[in-house]
């Protein structure tokens, strides 16, 4: 497959709000690595469950918007009141913030507190109606199904909602089973949803943690490759060659077969990112 920087196709990556001025250092050096290569389209920055990293989401963006990166902040309703959304609103309009990835939000385990929205949904029409079209949103795709829904129906339905709510584009939650994405994008075909669904890319660089984190969040390892990453136990040079081979060869597939774009989530790490950018 040729370079895909010469094709339409949109290439983002994920940063979490760093907790220390020391990380927010390796962040921007992270950042500047990736420019240097990638020239992604976008940044995106999340935000903790209920709210809990807002200041330092907002920090975030403050500091990687200064040389000029275009970030898109994650937006939630879970533990937000309209009036706080409309005020966040108002000041990413002033600090330039262009494009939006708009959630319902992780439920905190104190539970939802104070907010006036339920579903990702009534967020994106909450946001058309205060800004019109200011933002780009974009709104989370579950290929393989929410872990909290209550069958795949109902969750294509949550995404239809969403879409049609005013939405831009879509970026899935990660995966390793290329077929249900396509599957996925076969039933927005079939349901008359055109917007841009970019798959979500999560580098294989742990074991340990990619394993709790995907039992979390419903996404699938398929055995074969949980089962060899297992045998690698603490040979990492192994298990991370293997996780470039595994990873590259999805996204080679995925952009082959028409995916508009990858979107990598790269736990603030460049390394691992860039090794399989080089390769496809």
């Amino acid at each position: 497959m040729s370079s895909p920087k010469g094709s339409n196709k949109i290439f983002s990556c994920e940063f979490f709000p760093p907790r220390t001025d020391e990380g927010m250092e390796k962040l921007i050096a992270v950042r500047k690595k990736l420019d240097d290569q990638m020239q992604p389209e976008f940044y995106s920055v999340t935000f903790g469950a209920g709210g809990s990293t807002r200041d330092r989401t907002l920090e975030t963006v403050d500091q990687l918007s200064k040389d000029g990166a275009a970030i898109a902040p994650h937006i939630s309703c879970i533990g937000s009141t309209s009036e706080q959304i409309k005020q966040l609103l108002d000041t990413y309009i002033q600090m330039g913030v262009k494009r939006l990835v708009t959630l319902r939000g992780d439920i905190p385990e104190e539970g939802t507190g104070n907010n006036d929205f339920k579903h990702a949904n009534e967020l994106v029409e909450f946001i058309r109606k205060e800004t019109g079209d200011h933002f780009h949103l974009e709104v989370a795709a579950y290929p393989e199904y929410h872990p909290e829904s209550q069958s795949p129906a109902t969750d294509f339905e949550n995404f239809k909602r969403k879409a049609e709510a005013g939405a831009n584009s879509a970026i899935t939650q990660y995966f390793y089973n290329t077929d249900a994405y396509f599957r996925f994008i076969d039933k927005c075909g079939q349901a008359g949803l055109d917007i841009p669904v970019v798959p979500g890319i999560m580098p294989i660089t742990n074991y340990t943690g990619l394993v709790r984190f995907s039992d979390t969040c419903g996404a699938e390892i398929p055995r074969w490759i949980r089962k060899q990453l297992e045998a690698y136990g603490d040979d990492m040079d192994s298990l991370k060659a293997f996780g470039t081979d595994v990873v590259t060869d999805i996204c080679t597939r995925l952009l082959d077969q028409g995916a508009p774009g990858l979107h990598f989530y790269t736990l603030n790490q460049s390394v691992a990112t860039l090794d399989i950018w080089q390769r496809i």
